[in-house]
């Protein structure tokens, strides 16, 4: 990730993935109709001096949840699932709410708590219905509500 400003920050595509920011820039806007949980897509750009294909989205400024009394977490939780359900209802799913533990990085890296809430960040692996059909997407759904049970027990018991 790359903060272009205070407001905007960009994931940078090196290598010619042209078919990889398309489609997670076509996902991110899709979330973005249904509610405010992903990462707000604002435009794809090019950066000269990096030879960087560009997708800028809303900066987010994580929060340390640890900070926060149980009840207050409690609430933001439930908001999430409430809000990730509405994304699956309409067709969307993450795909990557829970990081396998083979590839660096914490397990929960995509969800971040904001003044405004949780958040999702990196769409690039999520699926729609409409892409992969019904079968393909309730299995997808049944993985994530398994990723979601433990991060309820990760952000609510830490």
């Amino acid at each position: 990730m790359l903060a272009l400003s205070e407001t905007e920050v960009a994931k940078l595509y090196i290598e010619d993935t042209r078919s990889e920011i398309g489609s997670e820039a076509e996902k991110m806007k899709f979330a973005n109709t249904i509610n405010g949980l992903a990462a707000k897509f604002i435009r794809l750009d090019f950066d000269e001096t990096l030879q960087a294909e560009m997708l800028v989205m809303e900066r987010i400024y994580p929060i340390d949840y640890r900070a926060y009394e149980i009840e207050k977490r409690v609430l933001w939780y439930e908001v999430f699932e409430d809000e990730l359900k509405e994304l699956h209802k309409a067709g969307f799913v993450h795909r990557d709410i829970r990081r396998p533990s083979t590839l660096d990085g914490f397990h929960f890296d995509n969800i971040l708590l904001s003044t405004k809430g949780i958040r999702l960040i990196d769409v690039g692996i999520s699926a729609l219905r409409t892409q992969v059909g019904d079968k393909l997407f309730s299995k997808y759904i049944e993985t994530e509500l398994q990723e979601m049970a433990a991060f309820k027990d990760f952000f609510l018991n830490r």
